[in-house]
């Protein structure tokens, strides 16, 4: 489960400029596309990107089981965290199927933001960073993530969580849950149990779950994906 941090409030350098945005763009041609006649390549489209929610664009198909429980726990492309992507796609989302060594310079990735924020609706009043990740997941006690799930508890209570998480695996706007590390499956309810993550629903759903009822449920989940 990734675990992702509030980073440091992220300025762009002074003198980036579109132009050379543009160039430092090619790095990503292969596998994405902006402007007018965009569309979904290996990778999404990059339009709109600023404010979107992770793994959200509609009719691409791709996105890695990480960036979908990315987006679920609140990732937002702000600009923190198209910074933080760019720089180093697998120390935001250790999980992405992005196969790249990220853009080192600072000054390369203000060029290349700067490029593609002419590309989101309203870019001058693009927020510098939304709160949408407080901190990261929370240090869960080894004596929580030892608990055993009992399976047949854990379909006992699962009721409610198949009111929006499909029981067949399939993705429609809401991630799978089926076949998680039960470990992962463990840490993520503990965070939104905190409120390390926000979500509103899901907070009311993990505060009314028992570390024994959390256990249960990541067992059951994880037997459905073996």
């Amino acid at each position: 489960m990734p675990a992702f941090a509030q980073s440091s409030q992220f300025s762009i350098e002074a003198g980036a400029n579109i132009e050379a945005g543009a160039k430092v763009f090619r790095l990503c041609m292969s596998c994405h596309m902006v402007g007018d006649k965009a569309k979904n390549r290996t990778g999404p489209i990059l339009n709109d990107l600023f404010g979107r929610p992770a793994a959200s664009v509609k009719d691409y198909k791709r996105y890695s089981d990480a960036m979908i429980r990315a987006g679920a726990g609140g990732l937002v492309w702000d600009l923190d965290h198209i910074n933080w992507y760019i720089e180093n796609p697998k120390s935001l989302v250790s999980g992405t199927r992005m196969i790249f060594k990220g853009v080192k310079d600072p000054i390369d990735r203000s060029n290349l933001i700067e490029y593609l924020r002419q590309f989101s609706d309203n870019p001058a009043n693009i927020v510098e960073a939304e709160p949408t990740i407080l901190a990261t997941d929370p240090d869960v006690h080894p004596s929580i993530l030892a608990i055993v799930g009992d399976p047949a508890y854990g379909e006992y209570l699962s009721g409610e969580c198949v009111t929006c998480h499909q029981i067949d695996g399939e993705v429609d706007g809401i991630p799978s849950i089926i076949g998680w590390n039960e470990e992962d499956f463990v840490i993520a309810l503990q965070a939104y149990k905190t409120e390390h993550r926000t979500h509103e629903v899901m907070i009311m759903t993990a505060r009314r779950l028992s570390d024994e009822e959390i256990a249960a449920l990541a067992t059951y989940f994880k037997t459905l994906g073996d």
